[in-house]
């Protein structure tokens, strides 16, 4: 079964950019990743499969309801974290988290009390007087508290520090595990690349490339760092700029960096033509790969 199923799914601002027909399938039990810089379409393509915006044009389904005429079971069986945390104010965390379950007419205190442990978290404090990584772990639990059959999350660690975030994403993965689909929104690709199974790429409200994490890791592409001599320097950077499969060249003080798709022994021929300190080749991060992606226009 699907999860979420997206169709041409197109929001117009008038002249502003929201996103242009986004076709996108997230599998029930993943755990998926999307991504792409602010602004790229993330935030309203979620707001309009939780049928907070309407959307201009296309369909949706979100736990096989459609996002245009059946919005209450879509949000009864969502936990949701936006990006941007308000609270009615004078409230106590405590206030919040028996609002939040009493809205849903779910009795949640049990597992409400295991999260803010984990959390550590003050009940007692007013939500005004709260730091923006309290608040956040505040909107995770009232998300959480529920256990929801899907939990969208966009831009869920923003204002945690390291070691919350770890606390987090292990809560996440109990989550998963016990059943819960993840749709986690995020601009921070080492988060995605460590816990998603699956990812897309966003970019100027268009999907980029959709695909395993694993797939989009091993897609034959590899990072390719050289120290080459002084006197060889210039001779490589022209012949690399030629050499088929190769982007991203970046040049240093002597090094020079590159993505390279394509057979290794040409690779491996051409750079024994010249005189090298030292050579590294390693598989790119989720970042290297997005990055020329974004850069280089492929997608459009």
């Amino acid at each position: 079964m699907n999860t979420v199923e997206i169709k041409k799914l197109t929001k117009n601002y008038g002249k502003a950019r929201g996103i242009t027909e986004l076709d996108l399938v997230v599998k029930e039990g993943d755990i998926f990743g999307f991504i792409g810089p602010n602004g790229a379409g993330k935030s309203t393509t979620i707001r309009t499969l939780l049928g907070l915006i309407a959307p201009t044009s296309g369909d949706a389904k979100v736990l096989g309801h459609d996002i245009r005429t059946e919005t209450t079971k879509i949000l009864a069986e969502t936990g949701y974290l936006p990006s941007e945390i308000n609270f009615y104010s004078g409230m106590k965390v405590k206030d919040v988290l028996r609002y939040s379950a009493d809205i849903r007419r779910k009795k949640c205190d049990e597992k409400a009390m295991k999260l803010v442990k984990r959390l550590d978290l003050d009940l007692n404090k007013k939500v005004d007087d709260l730091s923006l990584g309290n608040r956040k772990k505040v909107g995770i639990i009232t998300a959480l508290q529920h256990s929801p059959r899907l939990l969208i999350l966009d831009e869920p660690t923003s204002g945690l520090d390291p070691l919350m975030q770890r606390e987090f994403f292990e809560i996440l993965k109990e989550e998963n595990e016990n059943g819960t689909t993840v749709f986690l929104s995020s601009h921070v690709l080492s988060e995605v690349q460590t816990h998603c199974k699956t990812a897309a790429f966003i970019r100027d409200g268009r999907v980029l490339m959709h695909d395993e994490v694993s797939k989009l890791e091993a897609a034959g592409t590899k990072k390719v760092y050289i120290k080459i001599a002084p006197s060889s320097e210039d001779g490589a950077l022209d012949a690399l700029n030629q050499l088929k499969g190769i982007s991203d060249i970046e040049k240093g003080r002597n090094t020079l960096s590159f993505i390279y798709q394509g057979d290794a022994s040409l690779l491996i021929g051409e750079l024994a033509r010249y005189k090298l300190m030292d050579v590294s080749i390693t598989e790119p991060s989720l970042e290297d790969i997005f990055m020329r992606f974004y850069e280089g226009g492929e997608g459009k």
